[in-house]
């Protein structure tokens, strides 16, 4: 997986490539815990990843808790199988997804 980083003042954007799983969330989580203090607006752009597991899911369900307290978090170009992911597991009510 690879996170690249954007920050223009509070706003974050965090693009992510690749696969989100059990290897790789740990990774997403220190960069997110290192990089959200301060931050009022995050996006998370997805248009590069190809995989999300469930372990993933549970690093988006953490961030979303610590941005709703700071601010607002936005899930960005979600590939159909992704939105699918999210559908099936109800992320899609918890999470503010533009395709």
């Amino acid at each position: 997986m690879v996170i690249t980083k954007n920050a223009e003042g509070e706003k974050l954007t965090l693009h992510v490539q690749g696969r989100l799983d059990t290897t790789t969330a740990p990774q997403l989580e220190a960069e997110l815990k290192d990089s959200v203090g301060g931050v009022s607006e995050l996006v998370l752009d997805f248009a590069g990843l190809d995989y999300i597991s469930s372990a993933g899911l549970r690093v988006l369900l953490s961030t979303q808790k610590v941005m709703t307290r700071q601010g607002s978090m936005v899930v960005r170009n979600v590939s159909g199988d992704i939105m699918d992911v999210f559908e099936l597991t109800g992320f899609s009510d918890i999470l503010t997804i533009e395709r």
